[in-house]
């Protein structure tokens, strides 16, 4: 297991059925966390690891705020995304000041060659190495990161970590169907006040798709819902 610390100074990690008001969950779904280490090492297939567990940790809570931004929401086919009709104002819930803790275990994973944990370990180890593009962020591309180090552990610090309880008071997604919603995968857990240190891996919630989600075919793409 490996622990990494993240920070972010503007953050939004928006609810999945938010529509006009775009509220934030108090910290980053697995899912996120996911995709914020595939980019940090550069892989741009997220299946290749699945089967890894992720737990977030949040260090200190970071502050809210409300603005107002504009939407695009494809409303039509004939449409481009630039188009007016597309667009539309909503409010959006902002985390300033994110300090977390992301708990990284392989040791479920399926595919062969090197885990996701020691692809982030050798990312954070020996970073002129590391072959990736484009900014990192952890949610939106525009929420770029400040900071990622390896984090030891820390047992005199505190933080609010999401773990998997089957009556779980929040529900988080795993994995998330970007082109409709039916491929998206939720697990139940619980924010608990723990020290920094490496939890109980079996309670990290599992990156793992619905059973009938298969892998997209190479050229081909997934056409959405209208």
């Amino acid at each position: 297991m490996i622990g990494v610390y993240v920070t972010v100074p503007v953050a939004c990690f928006r609810k999945g059925l938010a529509r006009e008001y775009l509220e934030t969950e108090p910290l980053p779904p697995p899912s996120t966390c996911y995709g914020f280490l595939l980019s940090l090492v550069g892989e741009t297939d997220r299946y290749r690891h699945i089967g890894c567990r992720i737990a977030p940790v949040l260090v200190e809570e970071p502050q809210k705020s409300t603005v107002l931004r504009t939407v695009w929401r494809t409303k039509s086919k004939k449409l481009r995304m630039g188009d007016g009709n597309n667009r539309t104002p909503a409010q959006q819930e902002l985390l300033t000041g994110v300090q977390l803790v992301l708990w990284l275990d392989s040791v479920d994973e399926k595919a062969a060659g090197p885990s996701l944990e020691q692809r982030v370990e050798s990312a954070l180890t020996r970073p002129a190495m590391l072959e990736r593009f484009g900014g990192l962020s952890l949610g939106e591309s525009t929420h770029l990161v400040d900071e990622v180090k390896r984090f030891p552990g820390n047992a005199e610090q505190t933080g609010s970590i999401f773990v998997r309880a089957d009556r779980g008071r929040l529900t988080l997604p795993v994995w998330v169907d970007h082109v409709g919603s039916e491929g998206t995968r939720y697990v139940t857990g619980d924010l608990l006040t723990v020290p920094l240190t490496p939890p109980d891996g079996t309670r990290l919630p599992r990156i793992e798709p619905p059973e009938q989600t298969s892998r997209p075919k190479k050229g081909k793409r997934r056409l959405g819902k209208e």
